[in-house]
């Protein structure tokens, strides 16, 4: 059974941090700003917007100790990423996860925050969000910015999107899992690793080459990831890249010959991904996915 984290209220405190790439402090201030709009207190971390020279948004001892100091913070009730890219991975094995485990709080982010995800998910059975970071918010409050907040305020997600040519129709409930690609297909092996017999897997990705996706899936399905899952969603996989030598298919194409010999439910073009359209979605907790021929939902149980 997973442990769900206790929602938030007007006055919580949201602490902010960046345990991977370097975020300015001008790319936060918009998300700060509205947080606190939403009755929301903020402790911005030290890593964000700090002095950073290089790629990190710190050293790995000053990440990880951002971080640690945001997870173990009474006064914090959830801590946004406000950026994922890359470090997080640098830092995982270090951070102590005992204080957090008594009192969970809401883990939020994407892309390289997945390793947080799965960490917590496979080592604690803690739910997580994965949800739009700071940089989101500076496209305004949006549906997918304000799935956010109804997420952390405890309101149950349904989401229904239109229907793709590459669905394959049926009904599936089990805990979501996921998220980007390239972070599942990394910590295959590792203590992140998850497992996802009965669980609905969702995808996604930001530019990659097209054989490298090819490449990551077919891992992913040689470690037996894909044999006994109850259904898939596959969200978006923008800024591809293809070599000189076509690879000859779209990404949606490879995806769909991947999951081909497979006869649970899935469907492609689900708004989660890098891009704006990036809905708020709890790992580890359960949902029904029901696909049918005119409509995807995706609903909280």
């Amino acid at each position: 059974m997973v442990e769900i984290p206790a929602y938030l209220d007007r006055g919580d405190t949201i602490g902010v941090v960046c345990p991977a790439g370097y975020m300015a402090m001008e790319r936060v201030q918009q998300c700060l700003q509205i947080l606190q709009a939403w009755g929301f207190k903020v402790k911005v971390g030290k890593t964000v917007g700090g002095n950073s020279t290089n790629y990190f948004s710190g050293t790995d001892k000053e990440r990880l100790t951002d971080f640690q100091e945001m997870l173990d913070d009474d006064e914090v009730k959830a801590v946004l990423c406000a950026r994922g890219g890359y470090g997080i991975g640098r830092i995982i094995e270090q951070i102590k996860f005992k204080k957090f485990a008594k009192r969970p709080k809401w883990i939020i982010g994407f892309s390289d925050v997945t390793v947080l995800h799965a960490h917590i998910y496979s080592n604690y059975k803690i739910a997580t969000l994965h949800a739009p970071m700071a940089g989101a918010f500076n496209e305004g409050e949006n549906e997918f910015v304000l799935s956010l907040r109804s997420a952390l305020t405890g309101t149950s997600a349904k989401y229904e999107v239109k229907p793709h040519e590459f669905n394959k129709i049926g009904m599936a409930s089990g805990e979501l899992v996921g998220g980007n690609l390239a972070l599942l297909t990394h910590i295959c092996g590792t203590s992140s690793d998850i497992k996802t017999k009965n669980r609905i897997l969702f995808l996604e990705d930001v530019g990659e080459y097209l054989y490298n996706v090819d490449r990551m899936l077919y891992q992913l399905k040689r470690n037996g990831k894909f044999d006994k899952l109850s259904g898939v969603i596959i969200g978006g996989f923008t800024e591809n890249k293809d070599t000189d030598r076509p690879f000859g298919k779209t990404v949606f194409e490879i995806i769909h010959e991947i999951f081909q010999e497979f006869d649970y439910p899935i469907c492609f073009g689900f708004p989660v991904s890098h891009g704006i359209e990036n809905y708020a979605l709890k790992i580890g907790v359960e949902y029904n996915l029901s696909i049918s021929s005119g409509k995807v939902i995706l609903e909280e149980k």
